[in-house]
């Protein structure tokens, strides 16, 4: 993840994991539980519609960086079914092992914290509030970017902070994209255990109305880095199986950010930002290229009738 630490003028640390073992998983089928309901009708009257029934195939994979393979990485993530389907990726800023502080331990308690959440009545479905509980709980050094989505009743609501991204593709078009939220380049927007930080509140909040076949990309801005939208629309299309196509997106970003030539998504905002190569080596028609070397985590679900 982004190296840099927001620091504002004013810091006071405070003080410890969830953690999914990388690297391969399985696609799992998640249903959404029924809402029970009572329907009145009169004796020659026909019996009301039922709402389709949607349920959530999900496929996950997660490569860490390669100089973090023997821990894992940093990232950490949650699938969840209960009350709704649930889903959080969150990406520890790695500034803090400058410290001799563990980037892991934040994210991963982090998100720990909102699976304990998850079918409490007082979060109402709200992916913020999931941020607010989770990130008050969280007693660790450190600071992360997360992103929460809750899916309920074939509606997607989304909250984030930083740049943990996600993606929506029905009939091979991508519908909706999240955007990153950042202090400056490689700074994105982190929720943290300084005392002035990013909170809940600073959360760009989204709702998205899923149907049948849909198809949701969630990551962490090591896939978003090095993969472009169009890419992700095609390895999505050509893959049916969930698993299959996080393990290819998450192989496809890892190619690229070990690849100096390729001109990711990364290496194009950072010229845009005005990072790039010393001008002498424009004269010789050199510019900053290649992907950027990151863990890398991919949740691929698609919405199906139960």
């Amino acid at each position: 993840m982004a190296i840099s630490i927001f620091r504002p003028s004013v810091s006071l640390p405070q003080h410890f994991l969830y953690s999914i073992n990388p690297q391969k998983f399985s696609s799992i089928s998640v249903i959404r539980k029924k809402q029970s309901s009572l329907h009145c009708v009169a004796s020659d009257s026909a019996p009301p519609p039922t709402r389709q029934e949607m349920s959530l195939s999900v496929g996950m994979y997660l490569i860490p960086h390669p100089n973090k393979v023997e821990k894992g990485g940093e990232d950490a993530f949650f699938v969840s079914s209960d009350n709704g389907e649930v889903i959080v990726v969150a990406d520890g800023v790695s500034g803090w092992a400058e410290k001799n502080v563990d980037p892991a331990l934040f994210s991963r308690e982090l998100v720990a914290n909102v699976s304990s959440l998850v079918g409490n009545v007082e979060v109402n479905d709200d992916p913020r509030i999931l941020i607010k509980g989770a990130h008050a709980a969280t007693s660790s050094i450190g600071s992360a970017t997360v992103i929460v989505s809750v899916f309920k009743n074939g509606i997607l609501k989304i909250a984030s902070v930083g740049d943990c991204g996600l993606r929506v593709i029905r009939k091979g078009q991508m519908i909706f994209s999240t955007f990153p939220l950042e202090h400056y380049f490689d700074c994105p927007y982190q929720l943290s255990s300084e005392a002035v930080t990013q909170t809940y509140l600073d959360a760009i909040v989204s709702t998205v109305n899923l149907q049948v076949g849909d198809t949701i990309i969630m990551g962490s801005d090591g896939l978003f880095d090095n993969i472009f939208d169009q890419e992700i629309v095609s390895v999505v299309t050509t893959n049916d199986d969930v698993s299959n196509a996080a393990k290819a997106l998450a192989d496809l970003a890892r190619n690229h950010s070990v690849d100096t030539k390729f001109d990711s998504p990364f290496s194009l905002e950072a010229r845009a930002r005005g990072f790039d190569v010393p001008w002498w080596k424009k004269v010789f028609g050199m510019k900053f290229t290649g992907g950027k070397l990151d863990d890398i985590t991919v949740i691929v679900g698609k919405v199906k009738t139960t």
